[in-house]
């Protein structure tokens, strides 16, 4: 298959600035997670990789080829659309081999690719079917034969699970990791939902506004959050945050928070000023002597855990406890902080301020 590296990419559509010197690395076999919000550049960087955009400068390279101004014919590499984009006057089988045939291959060499794509996807009984009239997981894999087939060095797939509807595309992101691991296939995959990044994705770019905010391993990012929109658009609920004026030296381990000294691991960069301390809601314990406080203004019963809003003197909190812990609102409660769970950032840049686990940031370009 081929590592694909990103260079300084940049794209422009007239004054608009799509993707801002993206630069990354996706190694060989991966299964590779373009994740953010709508407009966040995502889908175009993709479109770039595979010339179905050309970048205003910078570089892409396949498989140590430089092919940033080749047009998509010529990449080797094949792409899966959210709407499937089957030929409807086709049966299965037709649509399957179409990219063969139109390549002049020949007529047995054909079949065996096909028999062998549809025996890896599981539809051998539908390969005579109409697609018209499938049911979306089976136009799903009929597309994904369709890029099979072809067996190109890279496939790059663009929400390729966003028409299905939720039960189904959990369904489908197991079936879609699990065709991976059997084929060890370079894949890119474009989502703006970050749990199926989570559950899919051996490494996750997260963007936001065309700038690579962080990338790395789906822990890493959960763990060790670059910004706060990465604390903020990673886990549900998302990282609680805690604003204050303080301040904090290089490799500084605590934090004055409204009087009460809260430990945090070592900072790679001092600040003075306005801070802001995250923590998310499963690492907020409660215990009776801690000094920092918070009052229970709602709980949300979710069978074996609860989701508890408290009000602070810095702001809303969330934490999530079992729900066998009795929970009374406009109870006056003590919050107890992990060091080793805890995040801190600049409030005005948003950029994480602690050193840890931080080799995977990237930052603003």
């Amino acid at each position: 298959m081929a590592q694909i590296r990103i260079q300084n990419v940049r794209k422009e559509f007239g004054a608009f600035t799509a993707v801002r010197s993206s630069s990354f690395t996706i190694e060989d076999g991966e299964f590779f997670m373009l994740l953010g919000p709508s407009g966040c550049g995502k889908t175009t960087t993709l479109r770039m990789m595979a010339g179905l955009e050309l970048p205003t400068s910078g570089e892409i390279f396949i498989d140590g080829e430089e092919v940033g101004m080749k047009p998509a014919s010529q990449r080797d590499i094949a792409f899966v659309f959210q709407m499937f984009a089957l030929y409807p006057h086709m049966n299965v089988r037709k649509n399957i081999s179409y990219p063969l045939v139109s390549q002049g291959m020949k007529r047995e060499e054909v079949r065996t690719r096909v028999a062998e794509v549809a025996r890896i996807l599981k539809i051998e009984h539908i390969l005579d079917k109409p697609v018209g009239g499938l049911s979306g997981g089976d136009r799903q894999r009929v597309a994904l034969g369709r890029a099979i087939v072809r067996r190109p060095k890279a496939f790059f797939m663009d929400e390729p699970l966003g028409a299905l509807d939720a039960e189904f595309r959990e369904h489908m992101a197991e079936e879609l990791r699990a065709l991976h691991d059997r084929m060890g296939a370079t894949t890119v995959y474009v989502t703006h939902d970050q749990l199926e990044a989570m559950q899919m994705g051996d490494k996750i770019v997260v963007m936001n506004h065309g700038v690579v905010e962080q990338f790395g391993k789906p822990q890493q990012i959960y763990d060790w959050p670059a910004t706060k929109f990465v604390a903020q658009f990673i886990g549900s609920p998302s990282m609680n945050f805690l604003e204050f004026e303080g301040m904090i030296g290089i490799g500084g381990n605590s934090v004055d928070l409204g009087g009460v000294k809260v430990d945090v691991p070592a900072a790679r960069e001092g600040r003075d000023g306005r801070l802001t301390l995250g923590v998310r809601p499963e690492h907020v314990k409660f215990r009776d002597d801690a000094a920092y406080r918070g009052r229970v203004s709602a709980v949300e019963y979710l069978g074996t855990t609860q989701t508890v809003t408290l009000a602070t003197e810095h702001g809303e909190l969330k934490a999530r406890i079992s729900s066998a812990h009795k929970v009374r609102e406009e109870e006056l409660v003590g919050l107890d902080f992990d060091a080793r769970t805890l995040s801190l950032f600049d409030a005005e840049s948003g950029k994480a301020l602690l050193s840890e686990g931080n080799e995977g940031v990237l930052g603003h370009g």
